[in-house]
């Protein structure tokens, strides 16, 4: 099926920062692929609403992006959906802590492989259908990219990995296709992390400049800024954070 809208790819867009970069996107006319592994019930309940809104402007996908082992296959199914893909924004993410001296090896492959490994190889796949739409990239990274966290050094390396991923992607594909990266800060806390106690929420604010948590939005608005409306950027982190790493 040809569309004259633009479509999207968003990796684990099914709830939180992913969903809202979802609706952003469909709020600008763009039709939308919503990735999901395990989420299936909010993924399809995010495809209803948003069809409501416009007739077949939203699908899903799943996958487990780990267990991929043909990757242009993959990205030619998204593809099918619309018969063109013009952005690929790569949400998904793990988020653990790996202290020294227990970081296991099954960690460095979940970690490293969902926060760097699959953004490469899917950009690499999509490659040739976004540079004949003059399409464009974005990639989910960290605001903490440059000061890791302690205790997430295996998580820390695999989003500073994906910043210079953005960087090299944005070089080997000029000047048909832009690569930037988004690198939130305190936006939405893990839905279960022990670190997180209200003492740790509480230090995180009064850290930031503007002493708030952010909101989904906020990366969704930087996410269509950097597709929709900045042409002549490319290679560049957006971060958005609060001020937290001024």
């Amino acid at each position: 099926m040809s569309k004259k809208n633009k479509v999207a790819l968003v990796t684990g867009s099914s709830k939180r920062i992913g969903a809202a970069i979802i609706r952003s996107l469909h709020q600008n006319q763009v039709d939308v692929i919503i990735h999901h592994n395990n989420s299936k019930r909010d993924a399809a309940k995010l495809e209803k609403e948003l069809n409501q809104m416009r007739v077949n402007s939203a699908s899903t996908i799943d996958a487990d992006l780990l267990k991929i082992t043909n990757f242009k296959s993959f990205i030619n199914k998204a593809i099918k959906i619309y018969g063109r893909l013009d952005f690929l924004i790569h949400n998904a993410s793990t988020y653990y802590q790996t202290p020294l001296g227990s970081i296991k090896e099954c960690q460095w492959h979940d970690l490293v492989g969902v926060n760097l490994k699959i953004p490469l190889f899917l950009s690499q796949a999509a490659a040739k259908e976004l540079e004949k739409n003059h399409g464009s990239i974005i990639n989910i990274s960290d605001a903490n990219y440059e000061n890791p966290k302690e205790g997430y050094s295996v998580y820390s390396l695999a989003k500073a990995g994906l910043v210079n991923l953005t960087k090299s992607l944005a070089q080997e594909m000029a000047p048909k296709v832009r690569v930037n990266s988004v690198a939130p800060g305190p936006i939405i806390w893990p839905d279960t992390n022990k670190d997180f106690t209200t003492s740790y929420k509480t230090k995180v604010i009064s850290q930031t400049l503007l002493k708030k948590i952010g909101d989904p939005e906020d990366i969704a608005k930087a996410v269509i800024y950097l597709l929709l409306h900045a042409p002549y950027v490319t290679g560049q982190v957006l971060t958005v954070d609060g001020g937290r790493s001024v």
